[in-house]
Formats: C-alpha cells, structure tokens, sequence
C-alpha cells in the first residue's frame, strides 16, 4: 500500500542517517586526532640566570637560560659561560669583543643549555640534524646540548670545564661570523672552529680561538 511503502522509505532514510551519523563522528574525532598531532609537543620551559646579570654597560648583551627539569643551575651554568667569553684566550681576546650578561631586555645572542631532545627539536627547525648528540647555532641562540655539557666528548681529552669552554668558543664563533676550520698539522692545537667531537685528524685537543701569546689557532677552512 503506498502508506505502508512510505513508511518502509521513511524507516530506511532514519536507519540511513543513524548510520552515518557515528561515520561523521568518528571521522571529525580522527580528524581532531591528527590536528593535535601536528601541533607536536609543547615548547620547552627556561628560566633565564640573572644572578650576574646587569642593565647597563658596553659590549654584545647576552642571556643565559637553562631548561626547566634537566638539574642545572642557571646562575651556576652563567657563570662558566661568563668566564669563558672574558677570557683573553677566547673571543674577547684583549677587547677585541666585549660582552655582558642580561637577564631582560633585547640580547642579540641568547645561550641555552637544553635536553638532547629540545635541542633536536630547535636545531631541526633549521634543518640542522643534531641526532641527540651535538650543538647548534640557529640565528641569535646558541643551543648547547644537556648531554655535551654533562658528559663532554669521547674526543676531548681535557678536563670537562675544558670541553665546556670549547662548546661555548666553537659555538659563538658560528655566532660572530666564524666558520669550520679542520686540523692545520700533525701534533698541532686543534681549532676551536673544528668539529672536534668528529676526531681530532692529527692535531691535538684545544678549546680556544688564540693561544698564550695571542696568536689565532686556526686551520684550513672547511668547504
């Protein structure tokens, strides 16, 4: 009868649309899924060393951070960073740069002390692949990596706060412009411009630009 054929039609289009219904769910859940996927994880948290840190004064502002969890002290962690760019053997260099520590305002070099992963994760936003071992520079941040900085390198036979001087030297000498350098001869310093952490070809372990004397250790460029 055509009410019953109706009714059959109605009953079908209802069962139609209870079926697609959870289909549209799903798929706009799967949908949300894949969204938050892409967001990837949240940035890291810092907190900024500010025990040394002034408001005034000449030279190349600069801020220290260390990321939150990984057990380091920020002020403690400056303080390496600190010696290490005043030092005559390192990139001040008898004044030839100065620089400052800053705990607010602009810093046109930032230093971050970060988990392997962090520093992955920033360094390959750059497309630079530091595969949870080594340092990088992106523009005005220097990321050094948790990992370097606790442990040194299997190719540094130096004392630690010898090898952390040479993570700060290699990597704010990327900073000011400076690029690969590889060993200048047998038995020789090894540049501070030479990725050390990849074999010392010869030459022998060394963490600063100059010598004593002032004398630049460098070596042939690397392409």
């Amino acid at each position: 009868m055509p009410g019953s054929k109706g009714r059959r039609e109605s009953g079908r289009s209802r069962l139609l649309t209870w079926a697609v219904v959870p289909v549209v769910i799903a798929g706009a859940a799967v949908a949300g899924l894949r969204w938050n996927d892409a967001r990837g994880p949240a940035p890291a948290a810092f907190t900024v060393a500010r025990a040394a840190a002034t408001d005034s004064g000449t030279g190349n502002a600069y801020r220290v951070e260390v990321e939150d969890g990984s057990g380091l002290d920020p002020d403690r962690a400056a303080s390496v960073v600190a010696r290490v760019l005043a030092s005559p053997r390192g990139w001040s260099h008898h004044g030839e740069h100065r620089f400052r520590q800053v705990a607010k305002g602009p810093a046109g070099l930032v230093i971050r002390i970060a988990t392997p992963e962090t520093t992955d994760r920033v360094c390959g936003e750059s497309g630079l692949d530091t595969h949870g071992e080594v340092n990088c520079r992106v523009g005005t941040v220097v990321m050094v990596n948790l990992k370097r900085w606790q442990t040194g390198s299997p190719e540094f036979d130096g004392p630690l706060g010898e090898y952390r001087a040479l993570i700060i030297n290699h990597e704010v000498g990327h900073w000011l412009g400076h690029g690969h350098e590889t060993c200048p001869g047998e038995g020789r310093p090894a540049p501070a411009m030479m990725q050390q952490i990849d074999g010392l070809k010869g030459c022998v372990a060394n963490a600063w630009p100059y010598d004593s004397e002032g004398r630049y250790l460098g070596g042939p460029p690397v392409p």
